[in-house]
Parts: C-alpha cells; structure tokens; sequence
C-alpha cells in the first residue's frame, strides 16, 4: 500500500474529525498543528507497514517513559532541533551574535538560593579530594559593555556524576552544586565548585531502550548549565562542554556547539576556565523570560 492511502476521503474524514477541524470551539492554532501530526504519523504508519504490535508496543513505550521524557528529547535530538530552529529563525531575521544557545536538558531545579556576586561564590559542598573547579569571566552586550543586574543561574552534576535532587545516593546537600548569582554593574562573576563528571542515562531504562535499539550510547560529557537573565536583554540558556571530555564531540545529546567548548586549564588538584557570555538585545519583553518548560522545583 502506497501512502496515497492517507489522502482518502475516509482518512481525510478522519483527520478532520480528529483533529476538531470542524468544530467551532477550540483552539485554531492547536487543531492546525494536531491535524498534521496526526496525519505525519499515519503516513509512517503506512510507509513502514506497522503492525498491530510494532503500533502497541510504541504506545506501550511512550506510556511508561513519562519520567524520562525531557532525556528522549535531548536524545533524539529534537531539543537541538529546537535551537538550530531558533538560530535559523535569527537569521533569517538578520539577528547575530551573542553567546550560542544550546540545550537546557531537564535536570534544573527553580528555586537555588540568590546570592551576592561581588566575590567569588562557593557552589558546593562537595568532599575536597576531588579537582576544585575556579571559573570566572564578565557578562557583556555585544559591544563589549557590561550588562548590568545579570543574574546568572549555574547548576552541575558533581564528580560522580550525579545532580542534587537527582541523586539517588541522597548524599548531596540542597542545591548542592546549583545557586543564582547576582551580578554588579561590571558584570563579572566568579564561582569555586568542584570538578563535575559525565553522566549516562538510568541503565535498563526509557532512554537507554531507545539508544541501545538504534546502536548509539548514553554519555554525556562533563558540563556545565547556565541560564543568563537581565533586564532589556535576551534570556540565554546555554552549557559548556568540557573540551578535553572523550564525550565532548559525541554528545548523546547533542549539547556540544561550537564556541562552547573551553578546556580546562588544569593545575594540580585545580583546573581554571575563563569564559565571557554575550547577551542580545531584547526586542520585547518576552524574549527577557524564560520558557514555559516544566521545571522541578525544590
């Protein structure tokens, strides 16, 4: 069967009804976007010949993944998706510059303490027989001006791996390795952590299913999370990737890109990282906020 099967006047029904098309409560924009996903689906459905239990069973999938949804999205590659999408929209509109936006991935927690960030901040309370972490830099336009009243968020694993309210030991403290800086009018920031590790996603779960039937791992390398935040500027949700992490150029998740790679400067039991984040100019206020994601919160 051909998928000239879709264009039917029974499946063109079908899709119509489903869809609420036809129906004159709704939301138009929704019903527009269900319509062609739906009929996406169905085209596969019969492009592959799905059967009755390859169809079952990916139900079956989705249904029990739920808790691993935001890890399948960066896995498939679909929240990278998201950002080459909106650099391209940039483009289009004749927008550059700036530091590179790159996946959030679903491990933040709202709600880590604000703290002054005229001095160097501590982040953590992990053991001292681990590498300490001392990274620092400025936050400017694209002029080179420093922005004034940043807010910069930081969240990362510790040296196992592991993500405060993630950690399945419970041995972190609250909003171990995570806290919001605020930053002075020279916009400068500078923190004291503990060296993170790569992570790969729970073994024998939703994720590594996925990755194991498509022959790929579940590594991610050694990284650190940052939302950037301040008035008349655009919100910026990035991560740099350890560029001498084995992990770095295979990224199950897609987080590496360039410009957002810096290699530790390793020194003993310390390793140093400079690095300068340039927001864009906001155009309305709702490029200053955050996306409605769903984010845990503490």
């Amino acid at each position: 069967m051909t998928e000239d099967f879709i264009q039917t006047p029974a499946i063109q029904t079908l899709l119509d009804r489903a869809s609420g098309r036809n129906e004159p409560k709704g939301d138009v924009r929704l019903k527009a976007i269900m319509r062609d996903l739906l009929e996406a689906s169905m085209a596969i459905i019969v492009r592959h010949d799905i059967s009755e239990s390859e169809f079952w069973g990916a139900v079956n999938y989705l249904a029990r993944s739920g808790p691993e949804m935001g890890l399948l999205a960066a896995g498939t590659g679909l929240e990278h998706f998201m950002d080459l999408f909106l650099d391209a929209k940039d483009t289009e509109a004749g927008l550059s510059g700036g530091t590179p936006r790159t996946i959030e991935g679903p491990l933040y927690v709202a709600g880590a303490p604000l703290v002054d960030g005229s001095g160097e901040v501590n982040l953590t309370d992990d053991p001292d027989d681990t590498t300490t972490l001392l990274m620092g830099g400025r936050v400017t336009d694209p002029q080179g001006n420093p922005v004034k009243d940043a807010i910069l968020h930081v969240w990362h694993a510790n040296s196992q791996g592991w993500y405060s309210h993630f950690d399945p030991t419970t041995e972190q403290t609250p909003f171990n390795n995570r806290r919001r800086i605020k930053l002075g009018a020279d916009g400068k920031y500078a923190f004291r952590s503990k060296m993170p590790n790569g992570y790969s996603v729970p073994p024998g779960g939703a994720t590594d299913t996925l990755m194991s039937a498509l022959g790929r791992h579940g590594h991610r390398p050694a990284h650190v999370h940052f939302f950037v935040e301040a008035p008349g500027y655009r919100t910026l949700t990035t991560q740099i990737n350890f560029g001498d992490d084995p992990f770095a150029a295979d990224d199950f998740a897609f987080g590496t890109r360039e410009g957002l790679l810096p290699v530790p400067n390793r020194q003993g039991d310390t390793a140093h990282i400079g690095f300068d984040f340039v927001l864009q100019h906001a155009h309305d206020k709702g490029e200053e906020e955050f996306s409605t994601r769903a984010r845990a919160v503490a």
